[in-house]
């Protein structure tokens, strides 16, 4: 790990959770909605923040158009990270984008207590959004998500979006729960990542006269029916890659040319095949999609290297070849 040049390393204490209602600074910018992508966390080789890849990176998400960009989430890698890398990475970002556009910092993790710690250290950096799943690892009740969200929101005073990945968490929101903690102002918005489109277009039609509101999908291939379904944005990883394309799509799809709409939402889908260029055999889907995301950006100029967290597996120079297959087919060369 290279020299804290950011002095981020004291600001994280995953068990300080602070008096409940406690206020910190933050940006606090109101969500609404459009493409937000879920920012990749460049690499340098020996596995250090590469601060100058992740500068240009931003800079050409908000060059694109994107409305937002979200760090700690799934594609960044957050689970791999320090708690003092993951507050490096979004002080990084917040410091580059300087309110340009609203950051939303993921503070996944298992437990209440340590979400807040991951808040407050967001808060500090003057994140303007959180965005947090259900506690995991335990079984937990609905009441218990419940009361897992309302006491992150009344520990810190920012915008909390609740980030619906059951994939990752075992457990799926209920739209109820959403309408509820949405209606209660608990809750400023959704990022549904667990491929449920009729469950999506559930918790949507739940939160439809609620205020300030933004339900965003996290589907790379159904962005075009979730925005129908009445998601306000999308939350693609593959928007690292290909931001333009997302943001078309977005736009089409607000001006009601869904044929449009449609059109980039195929480019992309094809496009998205990249995630599976990793063989099976040695290696898993996620690293397989996270190595194909960073060879794209290198490939295209974006970042110095494709390297990923341990402990997933790199791509191979066949499969890194394969990645600029895609890119050509999709007319990103």
């Amino acid at each position: 790990m290279t020299a804290d040049p950011l002095g981020l390393d004291d600001l994280f204490d995953p068990l300080d959770t602070g008096s409940p209602g406690a206020e910190l600074p933050g940006f606090g910018q109101p969500l609404s909605g459009g493409v937000v992508p879920p920012v990749c966390t460049p690499l340098t080789p020996d596995r250090a923040l590469d601060a100058p890849s992740l500068e240009r990176l931003c800079e050409f998400l908000i060059d694109a158009g994107v409305s937002g960009l979200f760090v700690g989430g799934s594609t960044g890698e957050a689970a791999y990270l320090t708690d003092s890398m993951r507050a490096r990475v979004l002080g990084a970002v917040v410091a580059f984008t300087a309110g340009q556009v609203p950051v939303f910092a993921g503070v996944i993790d298992m437990t209440t207590d340590r979400v807040i710690g991951h808040a407050r250290t967001a808060a500090r950096l003057g994140a303007d959004a959180l965005v947090a799943t259900a506690p995991f690892y335990a079984p937990t009740h609905p009441a218990e998500i419940s009361l897992h969200f309302q006491t992150i929101h009344d520990a810190v005073d920012l915008p909390l979006v609740a980030y619906d990945i059951p994939s990752a968490v075992h457990t799926k929101l209920p739209a109820d729960l959403v309408g509820e903690l949405a209606a209660k102002g608990v809750l400023a918005g959704l990022k549904d990542s667990s491929g449920d489109i009729d469950g999506f277009r559930a918790a949507c039609a739940r939160v439809r006269d609620v205020p300030s509101f933004a339900a965003y999908t996290g589907s790379e291939t159904h962005a075009d029916l979730a925005l129908l379904a009445g998601a306000d944005g999308i939350v693609p990883g593959l928007g690292n890659v290909d931001p333009h394309g997302y943001v078309r799509l977005h736009d089409a799809a607000r001006r009601g040319d869904w044929a449009a709409a449609t059109a980039e939402q195929e480019r992309l889908r094809r496009l998205f095949g990249l995630i599976q260029v990793g063989d099976p055999t040695r290696m898993g889907r996620y690293s397989s999609a996270i190595g194909a995301f960073k060879a794209a950006l290198v490939h295209r100029g974006v970042i110095a290297d494709a390297t990923t967290s341990i402990p997933m597996i790199g791509l191979n120079d066949a499969e890194t070849a394969a990645v600029r297959g895609y890119l050509e087919e999709a007319e990103l060369e």
